[in-house]
């Protein structure tokens, strides 16, 4: 046998390798192929191509895997069970960009099913080098590696904590700095997921400088990364009065108003969440955003969706409102109350109700004239029948009997007293009754 013919057989072997990755690859992307693939023993097939001299074939494997993990945890097991994620890491810190874009991947896939597979992970020492490549000078390899930690780092305060102590988050404060906008949102992303679990992790967030950046990019015009923005501020602002007023002091108001204007709906709602996540805090808080004109920005954001999307609002108006008075008061003269009717009556979904009915209580709770403002919108018989039918969740049942008792205690206008005393049962009567004799 000649040399030729010898090389041959070697040159077929590797052909036929490259063919089987990227065949598997391409057979990964479509979910009726997944099952067949596992039974046929994929995984145990594909790990020793992670290892393979031809570096196009190791990618390859390494996406191969990452789509499969990607698509079920059962599957995501098997990498970990295969004894496949330090070859993975061992590979991150050596090879060239291609790959570790790949194997950043499936350590993303792998961790983003429940804490364990996340957990297995870290224990492998992933976290380091994952660091390290936020710091690559290929802005894909950053943005894989921060989607892997982000992915992570949301799960729990635990995994939170690990993320933080490798030392990602000055890093990823660098990363919203880049110029391209996917590391950007990435980032961002991340930053959120890590800020969540508790007031400690987001002033970790705060302490590497993360809020004057992120108030920055409010009014950038991608409306993935305003979406991401957005919600790192609410996830750091929701912890604390001090973390909320870091947010307030980088100047967001008004500028992030506009966004309640946002033609993304997502936008809009992550908007609203942030403010809300302010509001909450203290009146003084509040008090800052009805100065801003955040108040009848958020009644009107109410006014032009529908849904999920003005759940935030129809809260952060319930906040204003709880404080005092006066801040109830802005939430009337602002139109408030015909707006939060209206969702009562059109929002088919219980928890929107809840939400809407807990509002217009927070409301009418303060003065007669308070409870004016509501009971003239005709919300009164709206908020018992809601009470009353069986059909409605518990939850919204709660709600609607503690508005009633809030906005009966205080009503003194009988026409909106006297539909309620023919249809109202005896524990809501005895507040209409005892009303009507506060009056006579």
């Amino acid at each position: 046998m000649s040399q030729r013919q010898v090389l041959q057989v070697f040159e077929q072997y590797q052909k036929a390798r490259t063919q089987f990755v990227q065949t598997v690859a391409e057979l990964a992307t479509r979910p009726q192929n997944i099952e067949t693939l596992q039974n046929a023993g994929i995984m145990s097939l594909l790990r020793p191509l992670l290892l393979d001299v031809v570096p196009t074939i190791q990618q390859t494997a390494a996406l191969a895997l990452g789509r499969l993990a990607n698509y079920n945890d059962d599957l995501a097991e098997a990498v970990v069970k295969g004894d496949i994620l330090p070859q993975l890491v061992y590979s991150l810190a050596e090879q060239n960009r291609f790959y570790k874009k790949a194997a950043a991947f499936v350590l993303r896939a792998v961790g983003k099913h429940s804490p364990q597979l996340a957990q297995a992970i870290v224990d492998c020492g992933a976290l380091d080098t994952l660091v390290i490549c936020l710091e690559d000078f290929d802005p894909g390899v950053k943005e894989a590696a921060a989607w892997a930690l982000g992915y992570i780092a949301r799960h729990n305060a635990e995994l939170s904590q690990a993320v933080v102590d490798a030392g990602a988050v000055p890093l990823l404060v660098l990363c919203i700095q880049e110029p391209e906008i996917a590391l950007k949102r990435i980032a961002a992303s991340a930053l959120s997921d890590i800020s969540k679990h508790s007031p400690e992790l987001a002033q970790t967030v705060v302490d590497a400088g993360a809020i004057a950046h992120l108030a920055q990019m409010i009014l950038n015009p991608d409306a993935k990364l305003k979406r991401q923005v957005l919600s790192a501020l609410s996830q750091i602002a929701k912890h604390s009065v001090d973390l909320a007023e870091m947010g307030v002091e980088a100047e967001i108001f008004p500028v992030v108003l506009t966004c309640l204007k946002d033609s993304d709906e997502y936008v809009k709602k992550n908007a609203a969440t942030l403010i809300r996540e302010i509001a909450k805090h203290t009146p003084e808080l509040s008090q800052l955003i009805v100065n801003a004109g955040g108040v009848a920005a958020v009644i009107d954001c109410i006014g032009n969706c529908k849904g999920n999307v003005r759940l935030p609002g129809i809260m952060m108006l319930g906040y204003v409102a709880a404080h005092s008075e006066n801040l109830a008061m802005a939430v009337i003269i602002s139109k408030g109350v015909p707006q939060l009717s209206i969702c009562l009556s059109e929002e088919r979904e219980d928890h929107i109700k809840a939400a809407a009915a807990w509002a217009l209580g927070q409301i009418g709770r303060h003065t007669p004239e308070h409870a004016r403002a509501v009971a003239v919108t005709n919300v009164l018989p709206v908020l018992l029948s809601l009470y009353m039918e069986t059909e409605s969740s518990e939850d919204l049942q709660v709600k609607t009997k503690k508005a009633l008792k809030n906005i009966l205690q205080k009503c003194t206008y009988l026409p909106a007293l006297e539909p309620l005393l023919h249809d109202a049962p005896p524990n809501i009567l005895k507040h209409v009754v005892g009303q009507f004799s506060k009056v006579r």
